[in-house]
């Protein structure tokens, strides 16, 4: 399949046509209505504007194709040619957005970014910029879908004044400079998730479009159904695994650099842990540690208040995008470890930090005293390791 990864990144997204093949499509909508059924049905679908199934926990040998689409060159071979280490594509989710039994009409228009656990939309923009995105998501409809719309290239900038009084006015109508993305059954749309986008309307027909992704950290959830897969598949999700305990070591060794106030094992790490990336890639990789260090803390109890109320559920769950693999993580430090880090990351979360709340329109949040848009005092990695002396 041809791929336009310039394309890409100019954009925001790629439109690919027949990333299904017209001839799997019959039994692959026959999976996810099995999984469906295995779910709830009905009655699960009920529930909600938009349902969602996590279909790992079903999977059989009958239903395997439901997960495979997930590692099909026209899906994982395409990731591959887009990310920024392609090699070390993993899968992520692999859920399926469903109809609801009634209309609920439009969702808001977001950004896929809360920069409470995250980082800065500017940041994030220039790491993608200089190295290309670390996670790239994918929309496959089983049958024909113009649900999503998107505003081409504003991944690669901030909200406009226009956009955030639009948003302000109401963040559930058409955006100026938004557009419908139009797939057939079996298209796809694969896109960089901070670019402005919106479920313009969740209404009662049919639809089982998939959706989910391919990153450079992955948790691997795939593993758990791996023995009901092919062989080339099960081998795909064993390296997978393999790819996560490598990145899991990984962050730990640059956390322990910063104990050991090691640049050299520092700056080693952040190189295992994406290879190649420049300034703007080392200072979001060393945000995301800093931020992995606060989720720790927060997760074993040693963090209270309203931020670590606001991210207890995020400690809870794991996000390895952003480097956070779950409270189970936190096992490889002491509490006196995570205190002396947490003393050490303070330097890159006081950067990170307004003067007091606010809140910008089109963020996957509410008002919060962390940048949404950008920094005010501009730093790089290379000052958080000299700040360790």
């Amino acid at each position: 399949m041809k791929v336009d990864r310039q394309q890409l990144i100019n954009d925001g997204f790629l439109i690919l046509r027949e990333v299904v093949p017209p001839e799997n499509l019959p039994a692959l909508r026959a999976s996810y209505e099995t999984l469906i059924e295995r779910e709830g049905g009905r009655e699960w679908l009920s529930q909600g504007a938009q349902p969602r199934i996590n279909i790992i926990p079903h999977i059989d040998e009958t239903t395997a194709d439901a997960v495979e689409i997930w590692l099909h060159e026209n899906t994982l071979g395409v990731s591959r040619r887009l990310l920024c280490v392609g090699d070390a594509a993993a899968v992520t989710d692999m859920v399926s957005m469903c109809s609801p039994l009634e209309d609920h009409g439009p969702a808001a228009w977001h950004r896929d970014i809360h920069p409470i656990d995250m980082a800065p939309m500017r940041l994030l923009q220039l790491d993608m910029l200089e190295n290309g995105p670390r996670y790239v998501q994918w929309n496959i409809p089983l049958y024909d879908d113009d649900v999503l719309w998107a505003v081409p290239g504003s991944h690669r900038r901030l909200n406009t004044p226009q956009e955030n009084e639009e948003l302000l006015a109401d963040p559930r109508a058409p955006l100026t400079g938004g557009v419908p993305i139009e797939l057939k059954a079996g298209d796809a749309i694969v896109y960089i998730n901070f670019m402005l986008h919106w479920g313009s309307n969740y209404s009662a027909k049919l639809r089982r479009t998939l959706h989910g992704g391919h990153a450079l950290f992955s948790v691997n959830k795939g593993i758990a159904c791996a023995p009901h897969l092919s062989p080339t598949a099960r081998d795909l999700f064993s390296r997978f695994d393999q790819q996560k305990v490598q990145a899991q070591n990984a962050t730990e060794a640059a956390l322990r650099a910063i104990l050991d106030r090691d640049a050299g094992a520092y700056y080693a790490a952040l190189e295992t842990l994406q290879p190649g990336a420049g300034p703007a890639g080392q200072l979001v990789l060393t945000i995301y540690l800093c931020k992995a260090v606060q989720l720790m803390r927060i997760a074993t109890g040693a963090e209270m208040g309203e931020v670590a109320e606001r991210l207890k559920d995020v400690a809870a769950g794991g996000h390895p995008i952003t480097l956070n693999w779950g409270p189970a993580f936190a096992d490889r430090f002491t509490a006196t470890e995570l205190e002396e880090l947490w003393q050490r990351c303070r330097y890159i979360d006081s950067r990170l930090l307004n003067t007091e709340e606010y809140f910008v329109p089109g963020y996957q949040s509410g008002p919060m005293q962390y940048f949404f848009e950008d920094i005010t005092d501009p730093f790089q990695a290379s000052d958080f390791v000299a700040s360790w002396s």
